[in-house]
């Protein structure tokens, strides 16, 4: 039998559907891979130390989004297990769950960020806390939840800021809007990949566009001119090695196409733990480098290790 595989899925965050997703297809892929690899789903709990020390496998993948997969915690676990595992270390996801510090460490990598900065949740709701249109957004919340645009023609902040139930935490991060196109682009390895222009139904690519079918289209190549796509590549790199991340990463940008130049592209954020559905963005970006999804996930598995 060859290496015990625990597939890591699901948790407890707001993206918890969309990990079962990726869980479940990359559990599929190595089986469908015929590398023999024994494979264990795991439906990621509060006693998953327990658990894994229970299963003891040979590697950890990864596919968990959001808390506590992606901020650093579920890696610690692993590193005191002793158990290889798949995508960036401890600090580079703590580091990128938290967009304040991550547009921190951006901006002195050269990499562009939108102005703007952190903000508590009552000073957001009282008065605009920056020249309309902006984006206000939890510090620490993937998959466009908990996000609002705030328009020119809004008189007030969002005063869904306000609610009892809100439950995002109290600082939010606010940035000015970048019009244009939505770009990402993802790293596997130290290699680039394809560029892709989503287009979303909705006015902005919010939870829905990314997860329900027909909410967004992905273009790859994307509608840029070869520099600019050459840019967000390198941008890309730029930013997956200035968070310290390992094995697959996606970057997230605006590109304003008024500017005429690569000078246009504004990096949104970094994603440590990208969707990993046959569909989703970075499956996509590997197919058209020929790299197939059951390839994909084999690599990951293989790229795994400790003091990531």
């Amino acid at each position: 039998m060859g290496k015990h595989v625990a597939v890591l899925m699901g948790g407890w965050s707001s993206e918890r559907e969309v990990s079962l997703r990726s869980g479940a297809a990359c559990a599929a892929a190595l089986d469908a891979a015929n590398a023999g690899y024994q494979i264990t789903k795991v439906d990621v709990g509060r006693d998953v130390a327990e658990v894994l020390a229970r299963l003891k496998p040979d590697v950890a993948l990864n596919l968990l989004h959001g808390r506590p997969g992606e901020d650093g915690t579920i890696q610690g676990i692993l590193e005191i297990l002793r158990i290889p595992y798949s995508h960036s270390g401890v600090l580079a996801s703590a580091l990128a769950m938290d967009k304040a510090q991550a547009r921190i460490m951006l901006a002195a990598a050269g990499v562009p960020v939108a102005k703007g900065g952190p903000v508590s949740r009552t000073e957001a709701a009282k008065a605009h806390v920056l020249p309309p249109p902006y984006v206000l957004k939890p510090i620490a919340e993937g998959s466009s939840v908990g996000v609002f645009i705030v328009r020119e023609d809004q008189a007030h902040p969002p005063q869904e800021l306000m609610r009892e139930d809100w439950a995002f935490g109290e600082t939010l991060l606010a940035e000015a809007f970048i019009p244009g196109l939505e770009l990402t682009c993802g790293v596997m390895g130290d290699t680039a990949l394809g560029v892709i222009e989503i287009e979303a139904v909705q006015p902005f690519y919010d939870y829905e566009s990314k997860y329900a079918p027909g909410g967004s289209r992905h273009i790859l190549p994307a509608r840029i001119l070869p520099e600019i796509y050459e840019q967000a590549q390198i941008l890309s790199l730029a930013a997956h090695r200035a968070l310290g991340c390992r094995g697959v990463s996606r970057s997230d940008f605006r590109f304003d196409p008024s500017r005429g130049d690569a000078s246009g592209l504004v990096c949104l954020e970094v994603n440590t733990q990208p969707g990993m559905t046959e569909t989703s963005l970075v499956p996509d970006m590997a197919a058209h480098a020929g790299i197939k999804f059951s390839e994909l996930v084999t690599w990951m598995v293989e790229d795994a290790s400790l003091d990531r």
